[in-house]
């Protein structure tokens, strides 16, 4: 039996759900989808939550309907805004001389465990760019090398936790159970990057109606991700006060006639706000300056952020520009012109089977992308949202000969060499194996309900082997 999955994004101005279908031989073929327009929301967060439900409620219906099926769980995006990114790192000692996934896992969460996270905020993603290996530095997977001593540097991106609980409400509210969140921009570059690029370092640019998320990617991991509240409609906005016309008439301007190329001297007949029964004329030269300005200042000011991020010298494959708002004419010269010597290419999603011919846009670059990581494409590890750690060749829980009540081995503790150091309290208390999600986890603390004399036990073997 295969699996059937349901992707949701929840954009600034669309929510779009998608169902694929995961067959025996680990194809994957889309079955049907669902668009509806996104209300209750405002630059991609919740600001009502029945409002949003609902809209999520009929592209979910949609595609339940299209696909014949009833699935009740879904993998979310979430929006850049009030996201935090801090950088942490965490070092173990290998007791057994060999890396194995036990160990990656410990480092991964010291390194998560040292990291300065305020309390209102949650982590999203845990992101190691930087495994070292004794002395050696940037090894791609030190899983199966002999070192004694293992080292992470970590890229941890992190949400409010109000966001991040509205935004389960809002779904649940439609009738679906949250089974991962990913980060927008995330999602996107898993849906356009190929694996050159990634390692060559390069830079995707997710630019929606409301919004531009930038994530960056050196040596196939996440260094660098930030959010700007500016998209498309901004462009209608814009337009509208310039011309002195309605927003709708304003939209539809900028898409029949919105162009960064040489611009023309036709005019065009438009209403006037408030006075709709009379007409004007505008130039179409007029529309482009408006639209040029709007464009130059979004694309400069993201220019900016790849320059703060120190990363702009090691984006060898160069800039990536997906979502709806990379559809206008020309924004390609003029992203060249405007980042300079940095190659700029046009992304759409990669090719899925079954995929439909109005999916395969830009605009749908975050959704076809939360399927993707759904089913392999991501990351070689990382902590996800349930603080599953993840692996590019996900290793079943059933696979692995952890017992964690077996006697403990003796295990020397490396001396510290700078303040990021193993904390045993957290480790003992965050490491388990999930059985029911057939993964390797870190969750939160666990009650165990067993005899006192096991408790003990356990109690005496974590605080020897730790």
């Amino acid at each position: 039996m295969g699996k059937t999955i349901l992707a949701i994004d929840i954009g600034s101005t669309k929510i779009c759900a998608i169902i694929a279908q995961i067959n025996e031989d680990d194809s994957m073929a889309i079955i049907g989808a669902g668009i509806n327009k996104a209300q209750g929301l405002r630059k991609g967060s919740i600001t009502n939550i029945d409002l949003a439900a609902k809209s999520i409620r009929t592209a979910v219906s949609d595609a339940k309907r299209v696909s014949d099926t009833d699935i009740k769980t879904a993998v979310v995006s979430i929006s850049g805004a009030y996201t935090k990114s801090l950088n942490s790192s965490g070092i173990v000692n290998i007791p057994n001389k060999e890396i194995s996934f036990k160990e990656i896992e410990r480092v991964m969460q010291t390194s998560l465990y040292n990291a300065n996270i305020p309390n209102e905020y949650e982590v999203l993603h845990a992101l190691p760019f930087n495994f070292k290996v004794d002395e050696q530095d940037f090894i791609e997977d030190p899983l199966g090398m002999n070192a004694s001593r293992l080292e992470v540097e970590t890229h941890i991106i992190t949400t409010q936790k109000s966001n991040l609980n509205n935004l389960k409400k809002a779904v649940r509210g439609a009738g679906i159970e949250v089974e991962n969140i990913v980060l927008n921009g995330y999602a996107s570059s898993i849906a356009t990057l190929n694996e050159d690029e990634k390692e060559l370092g390069v830079a995707v640019i997710d630019m929606g109606g409301n919004t531009s998320n930038i994530i960056i990617h050196v040596g196939n991991s996440v260094k660098y991700n930030e959010f700007l509240g500016v998209g498309s409609n901004h462009i209608t906005n814009d337009l509208s006060m310039a011309l002195h016309t309605p927003l709708n008439v304003a939209d539809s301007i900028k898409l029949n006639h919105g162009s960064l190329l040489t611009p023309s001297s036709d005019l065009i007949e438009i209403p006037i706000i408030g006075d709709e029964e009379n007409t004007h004329e505008v130039s179409l030269e007029i529309v482009q300056n408006v639209i040029f300005a709007r464009v130059e200042e979004t694309l400069m000011i993201l220019a900016q952020f790849i320059e703060n991020s120190g990363l702009k010298d090691q984006l060898g494959a160069g800039i990536v520009l997906t979502g709806g708002f990379s559809k206008m004419d020309g924004i390609r010269d003029l992203a060249v012109a405007t980042f300079g010597s940095i190659p700029v290419r046009l992304a759409k999603p990669k090719e899925i089977d079954g995929l439909f011919d109005n999916l395969r846009g830009p605009e749908y670059s975050t959704a076809i992308g939360l399927l993707m990581y759904t089913h392999s494409s991501f990351t070689p590890y990382e902590i996800d949202v349930n603080k599953k750690v993840r692996h590019i060749n996900e290793i079943s829980a059933q696979e692995m000969s952890v017992d964690f009540f077996s006697e403990p081995q003796e295990m020397s503790i490396p001396t510290p060499t700078n303040t990021h150091t193993t904390t045993p309290q957290y480790e003992a208390k965050d490491t388990m194996v999930s059985l029911e999600s057939k993964m390797v986890s870190i969750e939160s603390k666990k009650e165990i309900n067993s005899e006192n004399s096991v408790i003990n036990k356990f109690k005496n073997w974590a605080t020897q082997l730790f």
